[in-house]
């Protein structure tokens, strides 16, 4: 298989190089790397590693979706599979050996997601150095069965590119994007079947900053679960719940906000999203005007 790695990437380009820079320690070096940044300084640096990206280029327009749909472009007819990582993912030494041989041995798996040693976006950041060091040290693969999925995590997903050739992500959900890996993937998972696994994983460190801001982010928590409902690709039971559980966070965490996160600025966010939709004009892409 030809395999591909694409990275949308903002505002981080020291992470992103040490991101990069260790894929040449892939047990299956990939065939290729494209890193899509939003402007020159994101992408800075990455042509001095030792294997510097076949593409790096810059987005015509910011936002993860029009940035990973640039990747896109650039892989067709060109590659047999693509894994989309997030610029703060430390990939383990044998993923693309390992997603390799799942797509090998099952011609309609179409999709496939890790499960993680650790994901500093629910626990709390952690550095690369940390995560670098927990993955070399052998921390143990998650205890968790390979598991039927109807969505994968953004942040480590990998397609058939067969399966989704005439595929983009909505570039109405803008700047961040907030569930885009679902909207792509549930319409992924209509053609074939998908798995998460812990064959594959590696550890997210849920770096801060780069990010949409907390009123943004708050907006698009509401908004784009409304967008997705009516567009038919995201359940109706992880949308509300999601959505409940994002909003109820804000409340509660508001009182004392944790040092990192804008939670006052996202509740703020989220009202103005109920508001509209009570006011039938809840839009993701209202981010734009916030």
């Amino acid at each position: 298989m030809r395999i591909h790695v694409a990275i949308a990437t903002t505002g981080r380009p020291d992470v992103l190089c040490k991101v990069v820079d260790r894929f040449k320690h892939q047990t299956r070096l990939p065939d290729g790397i494209v890193v899509v940044g939003a402007s020159p300084d994101d992408i800075a640096g990455v042509e001095a590693l030792d294997m510097p990206p076949e593409h790096a280029v810059v987005s015509p327009k910011k936002g993860l979706c029009c940035q990973r749909n640039v990747a896109l472009s650039l892989l067709r007819g060109k590659s047999d599979a693509v894994v989309f990582f997030d610029d703060d993912f430390v990939v383990a030494h044998d993923f693309l050996e390992k997603l390799e041989g799942l797509f090998v041995a099952d011609p309609k798996l179409v999709g496939l997601t890790g499960w993680l040693i650790a994901d500093g976006a629910q626990t709390g950041a952690l550095s690369y150095e940390e995560a670098e060091a927990m993955l070399d040290a052998g921390a143990p693969r998650p205890d968790k069965p390979d598991e039927k999925t109807s969505w994968l995590y953004g942040c480590n997903m990998a397609f058939r590119m067969s399966a989704c050739e005439d595929l983009s992500f909505d570039e109405n959900l803008p700047l961040y994007g907030w569930q885009e890996d679902v909207d792509f993937t549930e319409q992924l998972a209509r053609r074939g079947h998908m798995l998460r696994t812990n064959a594959i994983t590696g550890i997210h460190m849920g770096t801060r900053g780069g990010r949409t801001s907390g009123l943004k982010l708050g907006y698009s928590q509401v908004a784009n679960i409304v967008y997705l409902r009516r567009k038919g690709t995201i359940g109706a039971a992880h949308g509300w719940t999601l959505m409940a559980k994002n909003v109820a966070a804000n409340l509660a965490k508001s009182i004392r906000p944790e040092p990192l996160i804008d939670r006052r600025g996202r509740l703020k966010g989220n009202m103005r999203a109920f508001g509209d939709m009570l006011r039938g004009r809840a839009d993701p892409l209202r981010i734009l005007d916030l």
